[in-house]
């Protein structure tokens, strides 16, 4: 459908009224602050003696700034690109599909440079980037727990012992619900360490295997709590006869 010379005139009109308000926009909040640096808004010589937190909110705001200036500085390019497409007689005509763009889009978006079916998707993309799949399985190349020929230490343990020192979380916003304090809140916290099965953890001997001792650790613990062993064949039981 060709744009009568009304519809035209109208749809002009829209563009340059909008291309002012923009302008004016710009112009009166200098784009957002941005002209304005963060140190002399705040009145602050400089940053390097307070903590990064101490402006957090400083450094939402200016992020923000910078998102509204982009979208609001790209709407002007549509608009004057809009502007120069009706000079040029190319104004109203879908860049993808090359049809008439139908008058009521146009009306209601008078930059547009596309129909309805071929609009660019304003969703939010759900991809992940690329650079994941390289880090899959997690620790990518540094992880060595799929592969049935390597038992070494891997990149995953490097970071178990690292976080097992601490870091941001706490017990309520552990991933693991039977996380019940700051020990249990790392990669994997359950694993055994230094040990197979659960018995190697707390039965020991001398070097020539003999002068077995029981350590009553919480693999112990746990172990007995399951009913898996029985307390009367300890060596030092109360319940053990004593030697004369």
């Amino acid at each position: 459908m060709n744009l009568t010379e009304k519809q035209r005139t109208r749809l002009r009109k829209q563009l340059i009224a909008r291309k002012t308000e923009i302008e004016e926009q710009l112009l009166q909040n200098e784009h957002y602050g941005l002209q304005e640096s963060m140190r002399d808004s705040l009145g602050e010589l400089s940053f390097y003696d307070n903590h990064p937190a101490d402006h957090g909110s400083e450094w939402f705001e200016r992020g923000k700034d910078i998102a509204l200036n982009e979208n609001t500085e790209h709407n002007l390019e549509e608009v004057e690109i809009a502007l120069a497409s009706m000079e040029t007689g190319v104004y109203g005509i879908c860049l993808e599909c090359n049809q008439p763009i139908p008058y009521a889009r146009l009306e209601a978006i008078p930059w547009t440079a596309y129909c309805i079916k071929h609009s660019p998707s304003q969703d939010i993309p759900l991809g992940r980037p690329i650079e994941e799949e390289f880090l899959t399985p997690p620790f990518g190349r540094t992880s060595l727990d799929e592969r049935d020929d390597q038992t070494q230490f891997d990149g995953e343990d490097a970071w178990q012992i690292v976080e097992s020192w601490g870091n941001s979380d706490s017990p309520a916003m552990a991933e693991d619900p039977e996380a019940l304090d700051y020990n249990n809140l790392y990669i994997e916290s359950d694993e055994n360490v230094g040990y197979v099965e659960a018995l190697e953890s707390f039965i020991g001997t001398d070097i020539y295997g003999q002068s077995t001792t029981i350590f009553r650790n919480n693999e112990y613990h746990k172990y007995m709590a399951s009913n898996e062993g029985d307390h009367g064949l300890e060596i030092d039981h109360p319940s053990m006869p004593k030697d004369d």
